[in-house]
């Protein structure tokens, strides 16, 4: 089930062990499998106690998840009819699936349109919450030998892959206790601590600080400041200095109120 090589040492008795434990410790799909495995089997086993569990929902898999596998299995055309946030709009069309990816309890597909137009401008990233039809076609397509998933989302915090933003080095200072938990849970892979007293640390990473890894930023607040680069700081500061602004034009209409 999850490729696992158990192998014998060849002298003695219970010397069995497992062969490619490196494999299991890997970020990808068999360590994902073992690991959800693992808490799929614990949580089968505690239905006495199910109503002190509370789980997150992950809705977008489980409509389209499973053809779009099958669909890639056998490098077949899917039809799906998709819903733009952005234009507020539903089209219908044909795109060839290259890979899936969950980010943040959502499903994505990276496809390219069979259209000419937009074959042109490569694969794009849709996300299967957005999807209200999908089937897979009689069509099938060749998959391109020198794409990748891995080097489509090279650099990438989540899922934008915008390639126009180019993999650099970013340095964050970030206060003492929030610093634990970037410790413990990494930011992305390229994440290292250079430097750590009782008051912050100073975290670098490299990678393409795109829209996503912005709004992580956000999030984090008032813990968290971006030494460098010198214009993602000032990008951050003119989106928090609007914030600010929106915020006290509230207050003073209040005022006059």
């Amino acid at each position: 089930m999850f490729g696992i090589n158990i192998a014998n040492e060849g002298r003695g008795e219970y010397r069995y062990y497992i062969e490619n434990e490196e494999d299991i410790s890997k970020n990808g799909l068999r360590s994902w499998l073992y690991n959800t495995f693992c808490v799929s089997n614990a949580l089968a086993n505690s239905q006495s106690i199910k109503d002190r569990i509370i789980l997150e929902y992950v809705p977008s898999g489980q409509d389209y998840l499973q053809p779009i596998i099958e669909a890639m299995k056998e490098n077949r055309v899917l039809n799906i009819t998709y819903h733009s946030y952005w234009k507020d709009e539903e089209n219908n069309f044909d795109v060839q699936p290259y890979c899936v990816k969950l980010f943040r309890q959502r499903w994505y597909m990276v496809a390219r349109s069979t259209d000419p137009y937009y074959y042109e401008k490569g694969p794009r990233i849709y996300s299967l919450d957005r999807v209200k039809y999908l089937h897979a076609t009689d069509e099938t397509f060749e998959m391109p030998k020198d794409w990748s998933a891995e080097d489509f989302f090279d650099g990438c915090f989540g899922i934008i892959a915008e390639q126009s933003v180019k993999i650099q080095p970013v340095k964050l200072k970030v206060s003492a206790g929030q610093a634990n938990y970037i410790r413990d849970l990494k930011m992305h892979e390229s994440q290292e601590e250079i430097e750590r007293n009782e008051e912050y640390s100073v975290f670098t990473l490299h990678l393409r600080p795109s829209f996503d890894f912005i709004q992580e930023i956000l999030w984090n607040g008032e813990d968290i400041e971006v030494l460098e680069p010198e214009w993602l700081r000032k990008e951050l500061a003119g989106k928090i200095k609007r914030m600010w602004n929106k915020y006290s034009a509230s207050e003073n209409k209040d005022k006059l109120v």
